[in-house]
């Protein structure tokens, strides 16, 4: 069983950055793959990023890419994403979520998910 305990976020205008972290609490990220989501209201949820720990290949939504870089921090056990250039179309509750290696990339497939964490973007 994974705990997954986000924290980071908050507020910030147009152009600034925030970052999030993913801390893992029972066990480590081995043999997971970690991926950030994100929700706005009245939209579904969608992907933004996702990290294997085992090799640490990423990968990123469109939106995400050349402004999000997801990392891990292997001695504290974490996954973390920096967000910079943010604009007001990122506002969203974000939240990390966890799979197991091997498995479809699709977000059914993510058994484990994080508290939710509200980024806002003001113009």
């Amino acid at each position: 069983q994974v705990q997954l305990v986000q924290s980071g976020g908050g507020s910030v205008q147009t152009g600034g950055s925030l970052s999030l972290s993913c801390a893992a609490s029972g066990r480590s990220f081995s043999n997971l793959v970690v991926g950030w989501f994100r929700q706005a209201p009245g939209k579904e949820r969608e992907f933004v990023a996702q990290l294997t720990w085992s090799t640490g290949s990423t990968f990123y939504s469109e939106e995400a890419k050349g402004r999000f870089t997801i990392s891990r921090d292997i001695a504290k056990n974490t996954v973390d994403l920096q967000m910079n250039n943010l604009k007001p179309e990122d506002t969203a509750v974000y939240y990390c979520a966890a799979r197991r290696s091997f498995t479809p990339t699709s977000i059914e497939s993510y058994n484990y998910w994080g508290q939710g964490t509200q980024v806002t973007v003001s113009s």
